[in-house]
């Protein structure tokens, strides 16, 4: 009797320590990056914030999800791109269409882009992309996809709402199916008997 009356307070407390939410700290440390604890942050930290663990709750409010938070800090997109006209357009629009957050970057109109850029692939010429360390050279979509996807990106935008099958709109009939036509038949009638 004096075990089961143990084990169901050890059962009893190990309840009550799951159920109860944990503490996490967020703050910049004196080199702007972000840092995360379960212990208070530093009296030099910057912009720091408490948040309470809980079922569903996370850390960081911006909505951003991790996979691309993480992907974003060890392999930052640049876009190097000007008003070149549809290869620069399809290369902006494929990075938003994956939802991948980068920084755009003119060599046209800045001079440390240009010799960024120069520095990067040799020469003046856009579209071109890094991802982290990897250097892209024009827009070619696989490529791009390619080195975004090694550089831990996700496929798909996270962002996106999944999308609902269409539906007519209240405006237009439903248009049913023709009625098939009623069948021939070219036998003869069955005989009497």
């Amino acid at each position: 009797m004096k075990t089961l009356k143990w084990l169901l307070l050890a059962g009893l407390a190990m309840m009550m320590t799951t159920a109860q939410a944990q503490m996490v700290y967020r703050w910049l440390d004196r080199d702007g990056k972000v840092q995360y604890s379960d212990t208070p942050p530093p009296l030099d930290a910057r912009s720091s914030q408490q948040k309470r663990l809980g079922s569903g709750i996370t850390v960081d409010d911006d909505g951003v999800p991790y996979a691309v938070k993480l992907a974003k800090e060890k392999n930052p997109v640049i876009a190097y791109l000007t008003d070149c006209g549809e290869l620069c357009s399809n290369a902006r629009a494929l990075l938003s269409k994956r939802g991948i957050p980068f920084a755009v970057r003119d060599p046209g109109k800045d001079s440390d882009a240009a010799d960024a850029l120069k520095k990067q692939i040799g020469v003046l010429e856009v579209p071109a992309m890094t991802v982290g360390q990897s250097v892209v050279r024009g827009f070619d979509e696989a490529q791009w996809n390619s080195a975004l996807d090694a550089g831990g990106y996700p496929c798909v935008n996270p962002f996106s709402k999944p999308s609902k099958p269409s539906e007519p709109a209240a405006s237009e009939p439903i248009k049913a199916a023709p009625a098939a036509p009623p069948a021939q038949s070219n036998s003869s009638p069955a005989p009497k008997y």
